[in-house]
């Protein structure tokens, strides 16, 4: 086994740190609109399909979650009046979830919030091009990961 060098062991510790704290402040801005963070890139993932509509095992898989984590979240979208859940008609064992025109509204609402945040929080304090050597290593990364 090969130990982290002292180089690679700041680089690492200050990522760690850095992803978690930026999740941490856009998490805490967006409750500000009452709605978690997860819950928020939901809304944006139907808002961005077609009718506002996905399979619950789409959405599972595009945010590498499992299927009941899935369900729970859903289930507390229903409830907010943000989401309903349809039978598939291809296949009934399967469900989807849609948009509703309540979940659009408080999409709409939080977006603001939330790109202000991800404005203060990560692009204005990058400057262009270490924002682009971001998005460089982000993709490497996601390669690397399977994205």
């Amino acid at each position: 086994m090969k130990w982290l060098s002292e180089e690679e062991q700041r680089a690492w510790r200050a990522f760690g740190t850095a992803t978690r704290l930026l999740t941490e402040r856009l998490e805490r801005d967006l409750q500000a609109a009452g709605m978690p963070l997860t819950y928020y890139e939901l809304l944006v993932m139907l808002s961005e399909a077609p009718d506002r509509t996905l399979r619950m095992a789409e959405l599972a898989k595009w945010t590498r979650s499992k299927p009941s984590r899935i369900s729970h979240a859903v289930n507390k979208l229903e409830q907010a009046g943000w989401v309903r859940r349809e039978h598939y008609a291809v296949d009934r064992r399967g469900w989807l979830a849609v948009l509703t025109d309540e979940g659009l509204q408080a999409l709409q609402g939080a977006a603001p919030l939330h790109v202000t945040s991800v404005r203060a929080n990560l692009v204005d304090v990058l400057s262009p091009e270490q924002l682009r050597h971001l998005e460089d290593i982000s993709r490497t990364l996601l390669d690397h990961l399977g994205e």
